[in-house]
């Protein structure tokens, strides 16, 4: 079991236990911590305990929905200030999150813990300084540490998704054995008003996963991505997700139009992995 704060239930572990109860077993083998680990759970008629305590079956168990212990019993790991922040368990194990309903991470073919492996891998991490733009969940940056980077610098702005990574047993809260000499910098705060304050030519390579164009314009526009290209190294490397949100409705290609404005600011830039990947090259 992975150190992080407590058991974490989903429908299906909970399901398990309660057919463990029904049949009679006294112990269950079992993931408290979202398919990271497996454990053993000792199973009784009006509860069943773990690591020394004891814990409530729950009287409605939601499918879609990650429950943490708390002193007042199983809540949801979700919150709600201005949006509803979710996070949201997947076949793969590793989960997604919602905002306000909007999945934030791919799920339906590929796990998206691997699915970022995938795009950490464009930018070969081994050794180098990343800027991680919008940190999330923190997958970018996990598979960067695994990979040999030698830094990586990850911006998340909203309180909300950093609580829901404290809990999530798949983010990352340091290097892993494998990278002991990377480091992992986690800065709660706006890449958009932070990154004026990074050095020029200061990363090696940039990730750039934002949120939908709708919620974050300003990390699509030139002036964002001119500021990338100023702290990026000559011949550094961009990978910038964009999915291909509206293109069936509007015809819209936001990944061209993405690929545009990298252009512009000084990139080589061509379509990849569901984004846009791209190199800094001299300016004319």
């Amino acid at each position: 079991m992975s150190g992080r704060a407590g058991p974490l239930l989903t429908t299906a572990v909970h399901d398990a236990l309660v057919a463990a109860r029904t049949r009679g077993r006294s112990t269950i083998a079992c993931s408290l911590d979202l398919d990271r680990s497996t454990t053993t759970v000792m199973v009784g008629t009006d509860g069943w305990s773990w690591d020394g305590r004891r814990f409530p079956f729950l009287e409605a168990c939601r499918a879609r929905t990650i429950y943490h212990w708390t002193e007042g019993g199983f809540q949801p790991v979700a919150r709600f200030t201005t949006s509803l922040t979710k996070l949201v368990p997947t076949k793969w194990g590793a989960p997604t999150f919602e905002i306000d309903g909007i999945k934030m991470l791919p799920t339906m073919r590929v796990s998206p813990y691997a699915d970022a492996e995938r795009k950490v891998a464009l930018v070969a991490p081994r050794g180098k300084r990343i800027l991680d733009t919008c940190g999330g969940l923190g997958y970018f940056a996990a598979w960067c540490l695994a990979g040999g980077a030698r830094h990586v610098a990850s911006y998340e702005k909203s309180p909300d998704v950093l609580w829901l990574r404290s809990l999530n047993p798949w983010s990352p809260d340091g290097p892993s054995p494998a990278a002991e000499l990377a480091t992992l910098t986690l800065t709660p705060g706006d890449v958009a008003e932070r990154i004026a304050a990074l050095a020029p030519a200061s990363v090696d390579a940039v990730l750039h996963d934002p949120p939908r164009f709708g919620i974050a314009g300003e990390l699509y526009s030139q002036a964002f991505y001119d500021q990338l290209a100023r702290v990026l190294r000559q011949r550094g490397s961009l990978y910038h997700y964009t999915g291909t949100p509206n293109r069936r409705a509007s015809g819209r290609e936001l990944a061209a139009e993405v690929a545009v404005r990298l252009r512009r600011a000084g990139f080589s830039a061509e379509p990849a992995a569901d984004g846009v990947l791209a190199v800094r090259v001299t300016r004319p």
